[in-house]
């Protein structure tokens, strides 16, 4: 089980996460103090920048909506190590929490 920290993401799109993911994983918010195992951002409501400068050895997902090109390419350039529109996500959050977290 692995701990994911959701960062910037709407109230309910954190819901359709926590259905995907919260039997297999525990969802936490930037007010925990635990290290997560992985960070997942929407990068079109925060900087990606800083978010890869809080957690450099943790893998992070960022996404937006598919017509954000700007924020995709932002969260590229931070080095966000996985970068997915938003209805990908939705459709494969598993499989990508899976892959950087294994």
């Amino acid at each position: 089980m692995a701990t994911i920290l959701i960062t910037g993401v709407d109230l309910f799109f954190r819901g359709r996460l926590d259905v995907m993911l919260g039997s297999q994983h525990r969802l936490t918010s930037i007010e925990s103090t635990e290290l997560p195992d992985l960070v997942i951002a929407d990068v079109s409501r925060i900087d990606p920048d800083e978010v890869v400068n809080a957690y450099p050895e943790v893998p992070i997902v960022g996404f937006t909506n598919h017509t954000d090109t700007e924020g995709l390419q932002r969260a590229r350039a931070a080095g966000v190590d996985r970068v997915v529109v938003r209805s990908a996500l939705s459709k494969r959050a598993g499989d990508i929490v899976a892959e950087l977290v294994a």
